[in-house]
């Protein structure tokens, strides 16, 4: 293999490197807006009243944006590793008739369906984080071992 070659390897590895740790920081930026909503949720369900339930609605519509901006980073992941496929979907859905139902009855079974899918959501992100923190250390140990390979530490 040739120098370029080699250098254009390292390159793409470091590529993938840096897009897996920025969908690693948004998908922790994710989880962390997913638990203040769901704080929210509780405190809705334990009568929270009007104004709780508008913040809670707020805090889903940003836990929503979090979500969205980190499928796009994991995306990005993706086609910077091209070859490796996520076996999993990172989503939230908050369904337009709960949405409905939580803050015009505001009842207790709508309350507990929210925090549900919200607790779901959380193990999503909980497994993405594993996947590209474990992806991420794969792909630095194989640049590791590529360099010493090559004769470039």
């Amino acid at each position: 293999m040739c120098k370029e070659n080699e250098k254009e390897t390292v390159v793409e590895i470091n590529e993938a490197i840096i897009a897996g740790k920025r969908a690693l920081s948004a998908l922790k930026e994710a989880r962390q807006s997913l638990k203040c909503a769901s704080d929210w949720g509780i405190a809705d369900l334990v009568g929270g009243g009007f104004f709780i339930n508008m913040i809670k609605h707020s805090k889903l519509e940003d836990a929503s944006q979090k979500l969205e901006s980190a499928k796009q980073h994991i995306q990005v992941f993706q086609q910077e590793l091209s070859d490796v496929v996520l076996p999993y979907e990172i989503h939230i859905r908050v369904d337009g008739f709960l949405t409905f139902a939580d803050f015009f009855f505001d009842g207790l079974i709508a309350d507990w369906l929210v925090q549900s899918r919200l607790k779901e959501a959380r193990e999503e992100i909980d497994n993405a984080i594993y996947y590209v923190s474990t992806t991420i250390t794969d792909l630095q140990n194989y640049e590791k071992q590529y360099m010493l390979e090559k004769g470039a530490y």
